[in-house]
């Protein structure tokens, strides 16, 4: 089920098909910097859409860069030639690093009056190495809050480069990007040098970004990855056009489905990447293969098609991650489907993201069951077994890599809750669509239809013919009626029957219906529990209670439910929905004969009456009124016999699992 506060997740069989990956974000907010500060104009192609991309873009236009967006995601920027236009502003850059750091040091450089601000989270996520090299130049920067976090002030300094400049490394990459980035505004007559101090981390993005500058002219020499000399006279010139790649990032929730869900002919591709890519990511393709999968590799794609012949599972070990910080968020993941533990090294910088994404991994994969160690860098998480896994309602931080990447959890037995999902606009808007897409949902035949029209009958067939599990839906009603009619609840009392059926010691067992220790299966039947029955379905808070129950038995290979909203509210993804139907002379002689088979005295007439009184009831009651689903294939059975109208769903479910 679907809201603006979460979404639930159907349990997944598989994974198969293709997925167009939407613009990097790294590549098109370095561009977009880039294009504006060159000489001439830009047309990028490919440019991500996006919450972080939106912020760049109304951040430049407040600098006074003209912009043009056309229909087909193109944007052609108007460089100023690294003279910004507006000399003084207040930029709010939301909680985007990839705009708020580069343009920070970019401001510095050209001089004015300025102020960069973001979100609170961004005013926890460090600068302060950053600013610290700026200031080292003579940049005036000063701190707006908390020294060595924004919000920042940016005036007019007066830069020297007497000297090399020197930046720490380990704690962001982005911030030597920075000063990559703006550094040729300065227009030097000599060699420019940036030395690193300490460990370089997340190099693949510092490549990214000198690719990326050798596109627009600049052609920076590498030492050892510890000293980067900018050539004197160095400036931005416009390469004309250039394409924005798709995200390899992204690309790694979908590789990840097509293994745990890929194989036997189904594979998941992902198009906009290669083995040519400039981003460090696209590396997480290659972790796979290490670890056990199936990956191919063409022009333009790279596809994931389940593990390899001969291999259970996805090996684990040790996974040095320095390289794909941000794909690591997704091993976690995969880790919980692993034959061994899996430690993730080398991924310090999650605490300086949009969360403590450390933390925040190891909150939501206990909630799962998963047995969890972590420290400063690194993280150990163990393998579920099946019995071990919990539902869980995942928080996300407002963080769209912790919605993204806990999705693949859905492929586990149990049931997944994304609270937030609307998170990932920050970086791909379109993310669960896309996933539902290529996901295949456990099965489930909803089967729906008044009392005594056999649904339940025709339901346990189906369920037995296929192989599927079975829920019959009006049990856990009548158990729950059952329960309040012995402890003396009253059948108005919402609130203490809601909280009677969250607590309901029910399962199922064959024929068996336990409460406790008990087997009802036979109590359950009386006509005076069928009343109380249907009087306590129509509350609002007791079906919710029991919603998720119902839910929970969703479960491979499949499903059939019967009952009077399978369809239109349980499960109202059903691959295939039947709403059984007789009339009431029919429905009322079926229930009067079961009835005296099991020697209870009554009249044909009592039994229609009843039936008709029940029929309007469940009709008109507020919540999840018996009707059929608008998708629902109806099937009047009152001159067929049992088997005849299990041959017809059959034959329907045939249809429907080909097409």
């Amino acid at each position: 089920m679907t809201s603006p506060d979460h979404l639930d997740l159907p349990p997944l069989l598989g994974a198969a098909g293709r997925v167009r990956l939407p613009g990097s974000k790294s590549i098109s907010n370095r561009l977009l910097l880039l294009a504006a500060l060159a000489d001439g104009s830009t047309r990028i192609d490919g440019l991500l859409d996006s919450d972080d991309t939106r912020v760049m873009l109304d951040a430049l236009r407040t600098l006074g860069v003209a912009l043009e967006r056309g229909d087909d995601g193109s944007c052609t920027v108007h460089g100023c030639g690294g003279l910004l236009p507006v000399r003084s502003a207040d930029l709010f850059l939301g909680n985007a690093g990839t705009a708020l750091r580069p343009l920070t040091a970019a401001l510095a450089l050209a001089g004015g009056d300025w102020r960069v601000r973001g979100v609170a989270r961004m005013h926890e996520r460090p600068i302060g190495d950053l600013v610290d090299a700026l200031r080292g130049i003579g940049c005036a920067i000063d701190y707006l809050g908390n020294p060595g976090y924004p919000p920042l002030a940016i005036g007019h300094g007066a830069p020297r480069l007497d000297a090399p400049l020197r930046v720490r490394g380990d704690v962001s990459s982005q911030f030597l990007s920075a000063l990559l980035l703006a550094l040729p505004l300065l227009r030097c007559a000599h060699d420019v040098a940036i030395e690193v101090v300490g460990e370089l981390i997340s190099r693949p993005y510092v490549d990214l970004t000198l690719r990326l500058l050798a596109r627009f002219g600049v052609d920076v020499r590498v030492e050892g990855w510890k000293r980067f000399i900018v050539p004197a006279g160095s400036r931005y010139r416009s390469p004309g056009r250039i394409a924005v790649e798709g995200d390899a990032s992204s690309a790694s929730y979908f590789l990840a489905a097509g293994v745990l869900g890929g194989g036997h002919g189904a594979a998941v591709r992902v198009e906009g990447v290669d083995a040519q890519s400039i981003q460090g990511d696209v590396a997480f393709a290659r972790v796979l293969q290490q670890l056990g999968a199936d990956i191919g590799w063409g022009e333009g794609w790279i596809e994931a098609r389940g593990l390899r012949p001969g291999v259970r599972a996805l090996a684990g070990g040790d996974l040095d991650c320095v390289a794909i910080p941000d794909a690591a968020m997704t091993l976690a993941v995969t880790a919980l489907f692993a034959a061994a533990p899996t430690r993730l090294l080398g991924i310090g910088s999650w605490r300086v993201k949009e969360t403590d994404r450390i933390a925040a991994m190891a909150t939501e994969l206990r909630k799962l069951g998963a047995l969890v160690d972590c420290g400063d860098d690194w993280m150990r998480v163990q393998p579920l077994a099946d019995r071990d896994w919990r539902s869980a309602s995942i928080a996300t931080y407002d963080d769209h890599r912790m919605a993204m990447c806990f999705s693949l959890a859905s492929f586990g037995p149990a049931d997944i809750r994304i609270e937030d999902p609307g998170c990932v606009a920050k970086t791909f808007p379109g993310y669960f669509d896309a996933f539902a897409r290529i996901a295949k949902p456990v099965p489930v035949i909803a089967i729906d239809g008044p009392t005594a029209s056999g649904k339940g009958t025709v339901a346990a067939h189906v369920a037995s013919a296929l192989g599927f599990g079975y829920l019959d839906s009006g049990v856990l009603y009548r158990v729950c009626a059952l329960q309040a009619l012995r402890r003396g609840v009253a059948l108005d009392n919402a609130e203490a029957l809601a909280a009677l059926a969250a607590d309901l010691p029910v399962r199922c067992a064959g024929a068996g219906v336990w409460l406790g220790d008990e087997d009802v299966a036979l109590a359950i039947r009386g006509e005076a529990v069928g009343q109380a029955a249907s009087r306590v379905a129509v509350l609002p808070s007791v079906r919710s209670a029991l919603l998720a129950r119902q839910r929970s038995l969703r479960r491979a290979p499949g499903l059939v439910a019967d009952g009077r909203d399978m369809g239109t509210v349980v499960f109202p993804d059903a691959q295939l929905k039947v709403f059984l139907g007789a009339s009431v002379s029919a429905r009322a002689e079926r229930r009067y004969k079961q009835l005296i088979s099991q020697g209870i005295s009554i009249t044909l007439d009592d039994v229609r009456q009843d039936l008709e009184q029940r029929d309007a009831r469940d009709s008109n009651r507020t919540v999840a009124a018996l009707r059929p689903a608008v998708d629902a294939l109806q099937l009047d059975n009152s001159e067929l016999d049992v088997e005849q109208t299990v041959r017809q769903v059959l034959q329907w479910w045939g249809r429907q699992a080909l097409g």
